[in-house]
């Protein structure tokens, strides 16, 4: 695949690493005083291959500069002062790509602090101040000087959502696009939207972008993929939600090699926050490897008789390996003329639905037509995505007293063990 790389592009990492991207600084740090400004700028000088990016701030201001720029290779940021230091590195981990290194200086200086930073937090290093060069060298240095990589141990990056029809025309794909949508230019994380059914997906025309062959030839050859390809076959439909798609003849074969789409969500998550895949149910190799690698199912269903049985049948699939509740719900199209009722669905499912969506087909007509989101011009499909975001989300805000550090904070997690990339954390 690197010979359909535009000529001049930068050469590609075979280890999944994002050196290669241009738009990528390699350090930024945001310091609240001059004092560790200066301590961390003449500890890191000397091994920083450019010139250091320091501005003045603390955590709050590196959340709204990385919701603006591209996410660098290494972050420093700064929270002292700051009332809730957990759950603004939460806002900060929804804000970067989930590859960072991030290290982290503040004003608290015990070793609960430390662990809850390091270990649930999931930075790489913190230090409380007041800071000096050798210090910030010693524990800061590595880290810049590329001795400290991420191992896939450690590397668990974005969280991946698969949504699925429980039959064919119940409005899955609508659903998928609104979801990422939601979470690329509502909520200004990193998505990437996978549509790999590359005969009759529309998933990308749906938000009128032309699908190129990028998906087909990755999952040809997964052998080839890292993060930097995947970023690369995706296609921009705006600045953090990207499509990786393709629209291939009906004729033409369709050669996935076995182990495609776990190359595929792996190279994914080191870039994106989001991985929101369109995946329909058949008995395909493919489409099954997705529902078993993504960490949230996502079931789709209308009020039909028909639908309520597939979506039984669906519901009792095993569980992938990162998946620890079972699949969301979505009645979609509640209240369409000869349907049932909400009440009656939840009655033969034996359960309630999780999410539910009105039935409004003009305005999700319209929005097809013209190639953006239907939650833009419908209240309805806006409050039933919205819902949807929070339960797949996978995460948690858990406020937290800590008696040994006198300060009230929030303590921000997610299902899985940490929100960064850690490189060379103490165990």
């Amino acid at each position: 695949m690197a010979d359909d790389v535009p000529s001049g592009a930068a050469p590609l990492h075979t280890d999944g690493s994002l050196d290669a991207r241009h738009d990528r600084p390699s350090l930024v740090g945001f310091i609240a005083d001059a004092k560790s400004e200066d301590a961390i700028r003449e500890g890191l000088t000397e091994l920083a291959a450019e010139d250091l990016d320091l501005r003045r701030g603390g955590i709050r201001a590196a959340v709204t500069a990385m919701q603006r720029q591209a996410t660098p290779k290494l972050l420093i940021v700064d929270v002292s002062g700051e009332e809730r230091p957990l759950s603004a590195l939460g806002d900060l981990a929804n804000a970067v790509e989930p590859d960072v290194c991030v290290l982290v200086i503040g004003d608290i200086d015990h070793v609960d602090f430390y662990r809850e930073v390091t270990r649930s937090m999931g930075a790489s290093e913190y230090l409380a101040k007041p800071l000096t060069r050798d210090t910030v060298a010693r524990h800061f240095g590595a880290f810049l000087s590329g001795q400290f990589r991420a191992g896939p141990e450690v590397a668990l990056g974005g969280r991946a959502v698969s949504v699925t029809g429980v039959r064919g025309g119940v409005g899955a794909t609508t659903i998928a696009v609104n979801l990422a949508w939601n979470f690329g230019i509502s909520l200004h994380r990193h998505t990437v939207l996978v549509d790999p059914d590359i005969h009759l997906g529309a998933a990308a025309f749906l938000l009128n972008v032309q699908p190129g062959p990028g998906l087909r030839m990755a999952l040809e050859m997964p052998e080839r993929i890292d993060a930097l390809l995947a970023e690369r076959a995706a296609l921009p439909a705006a600045d953090r939600l990207h499509i990786l798609a393709s629209e291939e003849k009906p004729s033409a074969t369709a050669n996935h090699a076995p182990g495609a789409a776990a190359a595929l969500i792996e190279a994914l998550r080191r870039r994106y926050n989001f991985i929101v895949a369109d995946v329909p149910f058949a008995p395909v190799p493919l489409y099954t490897d997705f529902l078993d690698l993504v960490d949230q199912r996502v079931l789709v269903m209308e009020p039909t008789l028909a639908a309520v049985r597939d979506t039984v049948r669906l519901l009792t699939l095993p569980k992938g390996l990162r998946q620890d509740q079972r699949a969301v719900v979505v009645l979609n199209r509640v209240g369409m003329p000869g349907g049932l009722t909400r009440r009656q669905v939840e009655e033969a499912l034996k359960m309630k639905v999780d999410v539910a969506i009105p039935d409004q087909p003009r305005q999700v007509g319209n929005a097809a037509t013209l190639g953006e989101a239907a939650m833009k011009s419908s209240a309805g499909v806006r409050a039933g995505i919205q819902e949807l975001t929070r339960q797949v989300a996978g995460v948690r805000i858990l406020d937290a007293v800590t008696s040994q550090v006198s300060r009230r904070r929030a303590s921000t997690r997610t299902e899985r063990k940490g929100w960064f990339s850690k490189r060379g954390a103490t165990p």
